[in-house]
């Protein structure tokens, strides 16, 4: 057996132990936002090194996300998401309602802005609601959250016997679609210490979480095709009977 084969049987082994002694836990809402640049002749995606010193995969390059908020349902935005992407985002069962799709959409927005300190929003008219907390970066450039520029592009559920289980969505948005940038938020104390673009296919990204690789095989191959649509088949990764399946969500 090579030297390979053996690490994965023994990640393989690991989980299977792990399932066997963690009991079920409900998976939580979270969202991943992947920002694509498509102005040179290979599209690149943009990145963040994680700290070196903190728990969870320490140094290696991830894409901004986290658990969707109570409050980011009611966060007001600068225009609504997109019928095309509710649509998406309710299918799957049990069926999505509009106001989780809305919190997952402003999770990933939040959550970009928060790590990488880029923010996807638009100029607020009129009189707008005071912004405060991780939303005051928006408050101060005068900015509402913008979520009508994101496309879904896959599903995925941590696999069941783990501690922290979160039921992902991975949206995608162009670079285009920031309108602001916060300084100061990645330094070398920070949760993310590095910022970079990175053409798909090249190292940085090999080693990433095989499950955000496979998201990340999605997102390519819908590139290859064209401009990002919205009537493009949504893949659902999830686990059953220990094994990685592939499901579309209709």
């Amino acid at each position: 057996m090579t030297d390979i084969a053996q690490v994965a049987e023994k990640a393989k082994v690991h989980e299977e132990k792990e399932a066997d002694h963690h009991p079920y836990f409900r998976p939580r809402d979270a969202a991943t936002l992947i920002l694509v640049d498509r102005s040179g002749a290979i599209p690149k995606v943009l990145v963040g090194k994680r700290h070196d010193k903190v728990v969870f995969m320490p140094g290696k390059f991830v894409f901004p996300g986290g658990r969707v908020d109570k409050a980011d349902y009611r966060v007001p935005c600068a225009a609504p998401i997109t019928a095309e992407l509710e649509a998406n985002l309710a299918k799957g069962s049990p069926k999505t309602p509009a106001s989780r799709a809305k919190s997952l959409a402003i999770a990933a927005i939040r959550e970009a802005c928060e790590e990488t300190g880029l923010c996807l929003g638009r100029t607020a008219e009129g009189k707008v609601t005071k912004l405060d907390g991780p939303w005051k970066p928006f408050a101060d450039a005068g900015l509402l959250p913008d979520p009508s520029s994101l496309f879904l592009i896959a599903r995925a559920i941590t696999p069941p016997g783990r501690v922290k289980r979160f039921d992902t969505r991975f949206f995608t948005a162009d670079a285009s679609a920031i309108t602001h940038r916060v300084e100061g938020v990645i330094h070398a104390d920070a949760e993310l210490v590095e910022l970079v673009w990175v053409e798909l296919g090249s190292k940085p990204l090999a080693d990433l979480h095989p499950m955000t690789r496979n998201v990340l095989n999605e997102l390519h191959t819908r590139l290859a095709t064209g401009p990002l649509r919205h009537d493009a088949p949504v893949p659902f990764f999830h686990f059953y009977g220990g094994k990685m399946q592939k499901d579309i969500l209709g």
